[in-house]
Order: structure tokens, then sequence, then C-alpha cells
């Protein structure tokens, strides 16, 4: 997630997913909020440009879009699988 400040909205936020293979951001959206439907439009614009041919492990941080029941719930649905989240010491 990526805090932008503009002068027209005040802060906006960028959520984008990269694939670490290619290094490659295959998904991402843009909003005035950082809640879970900003993550949920970033996992389906990701879903849209690479075709799921297996089960996949996303990696994401500690925020409450990520750990809520509907993004883990549909994580679920696409059978992706968070391996870790990261922790800022």
């Amino acid at each position: 997630m990526t805090y932008i400040q503009t002068k027209r909205n005040g802060w906006c936020y960028l959520s984008t997913i990269m694939d670490l293979h290619s290094r490659r951001i295959i998904g991402y959206s843009f909003s005035k909020k950082m809640d879970t439907d900003l993550v949920l439009k970033t996992l389906e614009s990701a879903v849209k440009n690479r075709t799921i041919t297996g089960d996949l492990i996303i990696h994401t941080d500690l925020g409450s879009q990520y750990t809520s029941d509907n993004y883990n719930q549909r994580l679920t649905e696409l059978h992706m699988y968070v391996s870790s989240l990261s922790r800022f010491h």
C-alpha cells in the first residue's frame, strides 16, 4: 500500500500486487479510502491479468484490510494462501 498526498483529494492510496517471479505489477487499484474494498479490487485486477494454474502464495503486511474475513475468504476461493505477514520493528 502506497500513500499518495494529492492537492485535490488529500491522502489517497495505491494498492499493488507484484508477481515476484517476473517482478512486474500484475494488479493495482487506487482509492481515497484505505479499506478492504481497495485490496479486493487489487486482487481481482491481478486475477484478470494472470491465469491461476495452481495454489499460489501471497505475502502481505499486517493491515486490517489483509486480515479481514472478506479478503481471506476470497483468497481461499482463488486457492491463494498467505505465507507470512510482514512485521515492522
